[in-house]
């Protein structure tokens, strides 16, 4: 059956979803009876296409991965995990796992966009700031200078120099602010801008260290979804190891399902791979010994999440007063190169 590609979800639409389907199949709903209901009570970003499409395919008979994977609107991870699901019969626990998942991956990213967000505007308003002082306010003051018979000093003088070629070329300027702008969009809002800023943070040691808290968060997440659905340690390595953005986390993961290959266990893989701390992986070989590691992993992951947040604020709350004290030395310094003579030539007057 041939079906028409429909767009790729977000992460919150897909923890909507996972979570709508989750509360129908515990009601003992059909998968093909939820998707009707759900047509009838919400829409995916203001389209029911996605459902729609979903419906007719398990109309056709269909199973419900498969339904999922025509449609074109999932990442493989969902489909590969609504298959364990289906298999294992415990489809309900995992489209709970997969919303809570991908709910956690929708306030990463916002965190990360927020975090990105606030420097570009606050830089973009320094811009404006400065350009009006040197094209507007700087060439008033010069026409009092000259009406004075006196001229201002030479960093005066090169900042109205350079207000002036901004002024004669305009057009440049505004070709110039409007691809700043369109850059602004580019990392704030699309996949290929985090991308970037992610390449260009990593060398910035503090930066690196959050995006390293968020592939492990990511990783324990991940983890949790795979264990509680039933699934074994090492191919769930296998699975997570697509899920995470950081490269070097990845090859602790493949270095982590190298050591469980040669007969080290989960906790002990975990802590030679350097994946989790000291503390972490303590509890991860309770929760082993237990047999409650999803719970575990679960404490870690939100753990990880709310140390990272924290620390995205406290560099937010760090930038914002050290923006705005550069915004006000270089605004400051623009005006008292003009002032300070002119108030020297009007006392000299008095």
């Amino acid at each position: 059956m041939k079906t028409k590609t429909n767009k790729v979800l977000n992460d919150y639409e897909i923890s909507v979803f996972c979570r709508q389907m989750a509360l129908l199949i515990k009601a003992g709903i059909a998968p093909l009876e939820g998707i009707e209901i759900m047509l009838q009570d919400f829409k995916l970003d203001d389209d029911d296409s996605t459902l729609r499409t979903i419906s007719q395919i398990l109309s056709s008979g269909e199973k419900f991965h498969i339904a999922l994977q025509m449609s074109g609107a999932f990442p493989g991870y969902v489909i590969h995990m609504v298959t364990i699901g289906e298999e294992s019969g415990n489809l309900d626990l995992v489209m709970d796992s997969l919303a809570d998942y991908y709910e956690q991956e929708d306030t990463i990213r916002n965190n990360i966009s927020s975090a990105i967000s606030y420097p570009l505007i606050m830089i973009g308003m320094m811009i404006v700031v400065i350009i009006v002082l040197i094209t507007q306010v700087l060439p008033i003051f010069g026409q009092v200078f000259a009406q004075l018979g006196t001229s201002m000093n030479s960093f005066s003088r090169s900042l109205m120099s350079i207000g002036n070629a901004l002024n004669r070329y305009s057009i440049v300027f505004i070709i110039i602010m409007v691809l700043f702008s369109g850059a602004c969009i580019f990392f704030v809002k699309t996949a290929k801008g985090h991308s970037l800023f992610r390449s260009i943070g990593m060398h910035i040691p503090p930066i690196r260290k959050i995006y390293s808290e968020i592939s492990t968060a990511r990783f324990a997440n991940g983890m949790v979804l795979t264990l509680s659905s039933g699934m074994d340690t090492y191919e769930g390595l296998r699975l997570v190891s697509k899920l995470v953005e950081y490269k070097e986390m990845a090859v602790k993961i493949d270095t982590c399902r190298s050591l469980i290959a040669s007969g080290d266990s989960f906790p002990e893989a975990l802590q030679e791979a350097g994946i989790f701390n000291k503390f972490y992986s303590r509890m991860v070989a309770i929760g082993f010994q237990s047999g409650s590691m999803d719970t575990v992993m679960k404490q870690i992951a939100r753990k990880y999440a709310d140390e990272t947040q924290r620390k995205m604020y406290n560099f937010i709350s760090i930038l914002e007063p050290t923006l705005v004290i550069i915004l006000s030395l270089i605004v400051g310094l623009i005006l008292l190169s003009v002032i300070l003579p002119l108030m020297g030539i009007m006392s000299s007057i008095g």
